[in-house]
């Protein structure tokens, strides 16, 4: 199987034009977050329909330092100078783990620069958020089965905003952890933090098992030092982008290996990613992508669509049992989203400016690897097949992205609630040569968000 080549045969052959245009991608994407940042400024201080203190980030200005930034700075400077060593020498078995641990110090050590309360104790404990409601799932059936009489917001005892926009399963989490003596908002972020750091692995099994092992060593060092780890610190949506991830790679196993085992699993995971958000069934597109790269398995093994399909159903039949209405919820949400900020926040300004977001989340270098992606689509007669399948994979998730975009219900904090999708992006970055330099950037640009910026959701 053609690959990609190695950084140092590439570095010796690669014409000059091609990183003048990696940097002419950054450049671009550069100014599309200051233009935004611009622009948002001016709307906010006119108008103030956009409802963020730091246009386009859900954030506010607050240069400080933490118990978090020596460990973070120290991260950051190993991964750089050992990263592409170590991911292209480690035995697989040993790179899964480290990533996952390397990973984890990546993002619990930027979520401490705002301190242990501030930066995971407290931030699934405010208004808006999960825990506020544990009391009122005493009697889970009940919860349950009341569920969609509390998401309008002129509705009694309406829920938190974080717990009307989603399916039960995102607080019925937090419920059980409860449950099971992990009390409080630092137990709650732990947990996020911990789930959510698996995320990457589940992106390097995908690419190993679809593309080619030396594709993925190539882009681990992208996706354990990726700027999304400033959001990834207790955010929910962390949690929600490993199910999903794990979902699509258990299913990139499956079509490879011929499992029925892990194609059940997958529908397992699949089925509760729709029950934890509902943006999160576009990753349906991802995982058509992973269907139709490992076609052949499943015209070998046809059988395997019934254990995904039966997989796929068991929770929302659990659900739906149990007096939960998925499609009523979703189109009352559709609602509240209308009730509130979302239907002052100008889609004109968001449709863009998310975009935005997205590069601060995923970094220049990944604009830098998609213009690479899109130059393997140009000349992909030549290509190798392993960039071919990577790009296939990594342009699903770009789709997916922009369809939420365009959708209009993702209008700001898209840094947090699109991370299951940007982490699908950060895989690009395998084309890159010169990985040290980009890498830099990577952490330099996840360093000043963390330490100049108090983020929040």
């Amino acid at each position: 199987m053609r690959t990609l080549p190695s950084p140092a045969r590439t570095r010796e052959s690669e014409p000059p034009g091609r990183l003048r245009r990696d940097l002419y991608a950054a450049g671009a994407a550069a100014v599309l977050v200051t233009v935004a940042v611009v622009a948002g400024r001016h709307i906010e201080d006119t108008s103030r329909t956009l409802f963020v203190d730091w246009p386009p980030l859900l954030a506010s200005w607050g240069p400080h330092v933490g118990p978090g930034t020596p460990a973070a700075v120290l991260v950051a400077v190993a991964l750089v100078a050992y990263g592409p060593v170590l991911a292209a020498r480690l035995p697989w078995r040993a790179l899964l783990p480290v990533a996952w641990g390397t990973s984890t110090a990546w993002i619990l050590s930027l979520a401490l620069i705002d301190g242990r309360d501030r930066g995971i104790a407290r931030r699934l404990t405010t208004r808006y958020e999960y825990l506020q409601v544990i009391d009122r799932f005493h009697d889970i059936p009940a919860a349950l089965r009341d569920f969609t009489q509390h998401i309008l917001l002129d509705s009694p005892d309406n829920w938190p905003a974080h717990v009307a926009g989603h399916p039960p399963a995102a607080t019925l989490t937090f419920v059980l952890l409860d449950r099971l003596g992990l009390r409080g908002g630092g137990w709650a972020g732990l947990w996020c933090i911990t789930v959510g750091a698996t995320a990457c692995v589940a992106v390097l099994v995908t690419i190993r098992a679809l593309a080619d092992e030396a594709v993925a060593r190539r882009a681990a060092p992208f996706l354990i030092l990726a700027p999304a780890a400033v959001w990834m610190g207790t955010s929910a949506d962390a949690y929600f982008a490993a199910v999903a991830a794990w979902a699509v790679a258990l299913l990139s196993l499956a079509v490879t290996r011929g499992s029925s085992g892990w194609a059940g699993a997958s529908g397992l995971l699949f089925g509760l990613t729709c029950y934890l958000s509902y943006g999160l069934t576009l990753v349906a597109l991802i995982a058509a992508a992973v269907l139709v790269l490992g076609r052949r398995g499943v015209r070998e093994r046809p059988a395997l669509l019934l254990p995904l399909l039966a997989g796929l159903s068991v929770v929302p039949v659990v659900f739906t049992v149990a007096g939960f209405d998925w499609w009523e919820a979703y189109h009352l949400l559709v609602t509240r989203y209308a009730q509130g900020a979302g239907g002052i926040r100008p889609y004109g300004y968001w449709v863009w400016a998310n975009l935005a977001c997205t590069v601060l989340v995923t970094g220049l270098a990944t604009a830098a690897g998609l213009r690479r992606a899109g130059a393997v689509l140009v000349r992909r007669r030549t290509a190798p097949r392993a960039a071919l399948r990577l790009t296939f994979l990594v342009f699903a998730a770009l789709l997916a992205l922009l369809i939420a975009d365009l959708s209009g219900m993702s209008k700001a904090e898209t840094e947090r609630i699109w991370l299951p999708f940007a982490l699908w992006l950060l895989p690009a970055c395998a084309f890159l040569t010169r990985p040290r330099s980009w890498l830099t950037a990577q952490a330099v640009l996840a360093l000043l968000l963390n330490h100049l910026l108090l983020t929040g959701w």
